[in-house]
């Protein structure tokens, strides 16, 4: 069985099932952005534009739909960070599906293991941060889910990270998850919790 190849950078894909079949090659952070759900997600553009400060890869399907979804995520993102990967146009329909794609070639999920691993050799590290998870009961014990003042705790600590006010417990727990360390998170969790106590 072929090990994972350890990517630093995080990688951004399309859909759920583009996710799996990297993370059945890959040890790295993979985000999806729900298909054209990225254009009316203020969270995931955020979230894309953090992950894009230290550099991010970007592999969309080879077809309309996936060249609409990346000259997008092109129009916000910053082009010295980006780095593209292209999928080969290949006829085919994947497996789970009952109809194919509109150009009738495979997606990601439909691309050769091998071949997707011949594709980010080039960006192989030999070994990535040791990070302790960030949990809902992190969550739980800071006050950012469960009490009176969450939401607006869960706000503050959204901006102090640069994503945007509103965003849900798990969604903010899946960004941080991405973006920061545990120990970090730990920090500017207790700031903020003497904050609120120090104005009460």
């Amino acid at each position: 069985m072929n090990e994972k190849i350890k990517i630093a950078l995080p990688v951004i894909v399309e859909g759920k099932y583009d996710k799996i079949k990297l993370d059945s090659i890959l040890d790295a952070n993979i985000i999806t952005t729900g298909g054209f759900g990225i254009f009316n997600s203020k969270e995931k553009k955020a979230l894309c534009r953090r992950l894009c400060e230290g550099g991010v890869i970007l592999l969309c399907d080879s077809d309309g739909a996936g060249k609409v979804i990346r000259a997008y995520l092109k129009s916000f993102l910053p082009p010295d960070k980006v780095y593209d990967l292209y999928i080969p146009q290949i006829a085919g329909k994947e497996k789970r599906k009952r109809v194919g794609s509109k150009a009738g070639t495979l997606g990601v999920e439909g691309m050769d293991a091998d071949l997707l691993r011949s594709m980010f050799r080039r960006f192989e590290t030999d070994s990535l941060p040791v990070r302790t998870p960030i949990t809902k009961g992190d969550f739980y014990l800071y006050g950012l889910s469960g009490g009176e003042n969450a939401s607006a705790l869960r706000d503050k600590l959204a901006e102090n990270y640069g994503l945007p006010r509103g965003m849900t417990a798990n969604a903010l727990l899946g960004a941080l998850s991405i973006l920061t360390s545990r120990e970090d998170f730990e920090k500017t969790a207790k700031a903020l919790q003497n904050d609120l106590k120090n104005i009460k």
